[in-house]
């Protein structure tokens, strides 16, 4: 299968699972703060990250397994992808054990420091338990199939029992909070769908890859980029979690629930980019691996020119309509005011500046260039974390999202010459003028709207407008592609025009 087919098969299952996962995500936290308050919904959000913190124990493993096994799938070297996988198991059952430990012990400490209006000290202690069980089963079930499949550019499969899982998940979640039930009941039952994808994962592995044996002896040596990325890994975790363990320990648990309610919408964004780079980075790591550069140099351009369109249009509606939808969105809550325009602006520039370096962090990851981007990263960490303690406890959500901006804004600038000084030899003016095209299609979408009326009062009316807006928006992005990177969209209508020929002959 060709690397394009690939890459189709890949980011359609992707298209599916991020549609399935953006339409939860909007109704399953609407729910909750319906049925328990913004003080349980930040609670929970609070925890989960806590605990994201705690899957670092394997930082660095995933990455490292999947970079390793590249050439030997290539090759069709059985023995070398079973030396790789063995390893990794061993790895990832000890970093299981002690996910476990980390998650027992804040079980205990969190309620001592983190109050909640809503729960007492021994049901936040269960919660957090709870919630941690979900990352062990990652450990001890899933993580050593993931690896394999995105490796061998099936993500698909892992898409396929994500479906699965994210369906059942939301209709328990729904289930069981219409009935009012304890939110430490509901959360126990939400595990379920869980061991449902590891099962799907592991009879698929078992029926497709029949040569796959855990008992090879181990070649760690494999792993020997662990350590790199397990430190760009912790430094990317900082980056993301940052904010909300900042407002938990500065501000209050309600306000965590307006962080995340803001970055719900994003992360929906965010995943319907992810659509367009699923399997890339297994794509790109190949050619690296081959060291194809002229191949390299070609698809580069490629996606930087169709990724920077796709994200200008989505950045473009989301500018324009992200008030609209969360005045919809938060209707009869009141505990807590969810309506700030500014942070919504924030919002939307932090998550701008987040997607606008995704290309040439693509590269890093599918490069295993873990140690060479070190000091950059831990500069960036520095940033969010320096600044977010200065401001945080004085501006809020605004001082912690100024800081992520600074943060981001710094790792687009070292990434934009890093990746054509070290991997790719580009010119560096070419990104840059895609970039500045970019938020030149932003402001003339944004300074359009100033004459627009904007003011849905139901789903249906701002579904409605947005779907123009991005009409709009994507003739705007299209002439400005045309009027100064011409060459690269030719390149990529060509790649299409091929690939739906070819699928189009296969048919017949």
């Amino acid at each position: 299968m060709s690397r394009t087919k690939k890459f189709v098969y890949n980011s359609i299952s992707a298209a599916l699972v991020q549609v399935v996962a953006l339409i939860v995500g909007f109704i399953t936290p609407r729910i909750i703060l319906q049925t328990y308050g913004s003080d349980i919904n930040g609670l929970v959000v609070s925890i989960t990250q806590f605990i994201a913190y705690f899957s670092l124990v394997e930082a660095g493993l995933s990455g490292a397994a999947v970079y390793a096994l590249y050439k030997p799938l290539a090759d069709n070297n059985r023995k070398a992808v079973n030396a790789i996988l063995s390893a990794a198991k061993n790895f990832y059952t000890l970093s299981g054990y002690l996910f476990v430990a980390l998650t027992l012990g804040m079980a205990i400490i969190y309620p001592v420091f983190v109050k909640s209006d809503s729960l007492g000290g021994y049901s936040v202690c269960f919660l957090v338990f709870i919630l941690g069980i979900a990352g062990a089963l990652e450990f001890f079930a899933m993580a050593k199939y993931r690896a394999l499949l995105t490796a061998d550019q099936k993500l698909y499969v892992l898409s396929i029992a994500s479906i699965v899982s994210i369906v059942l998940t939301a209709i328990i979640v729904v289930v069981l909070a219409y009935y009012k039930i304890n939110i430490i009941i509901l959360r126990l039952a939400a595990l379920t769908p869980v061991l449902l994808r590891s099962l799907i994962l592991y009879l698929y592995v078992k029926q497709k890859y029949k040569y796959i044996n855990y008992d090879e002896t181990p070649n760690t040596k494999a792993l020997n980029k662990r350590w790199d990325a397990f430190y760009l890994q912790n430094l990317g975790a900082i980056q993301g979690g940052a904010p909300v363990v900042i407002l938990t320990m500065f501000v209050n648990l309600k306000i965590v629930s307006v962080y995340a309610i803001y970055n719900m919408i994003i992360g929906g964004m965010n995943g319907v980019l992810g659509i367009f780079i699923s399997g890339l980075s297994s794509s790109f790591g190949e050619i690296i691996a081959k060291k194809e550069l002229k191949t390299l140099q070609r698809t580069t351009e490629e996606f930087e020119t169709s990724f920077y369109g796709i994200l200008a249009v989505i950045y473009a509606v989301a500018m324009v309509t992200i008030m609209p939808f969360l005045k919809i969105y938060t209707s009869g809550i009141t505990d807590t005011n969810y309506n700030l325009p500014f942070i919504g602006f924030l919002f939307v520039l932090n998550g701008l500046l987040y997607n606008i370096k995704t290309p040439q962090g693509m590269l890093v990851i599918s490069a295993g260039m873990f140690k060479e981007t070190r000091k950059q990263s831990t500069i960036q960490a520095i940033i969010i974390i320096v600044f977010g303690f200065i401001l945080t406890p004085r501006f809020g959500i605004a001082g912690v999202l100024i800081s992520s901006c600074l943060s981001n804004l710094y790792r687009v600038i070292d990434l934009l010459f890093f990746i054509p000084r070290n991997l790719t030899k580009l010119p560096v003016r070419k990104t840059f003028f895609r970039q500045c095209g970019l938020f030149t299609s932003l402001i003339i979408v944004w300074l359009s709207s100033r004459f627009m009326n904007i003011n849905p009062q139901n789903y249906m009316e701002w579904t409605g407008f947005a779907l123009l807006l991005g009409i709009y928006s994507i003739v705007v992005v299209l002439l400005m592609i045309l009027a100064f990177d011409r060459h690269s969209l030719k390149n990529v209508f060509m790649r299409l025009k091929v690939l739906v020929g070819g699928v189009l002959h296969k048919k017949m």
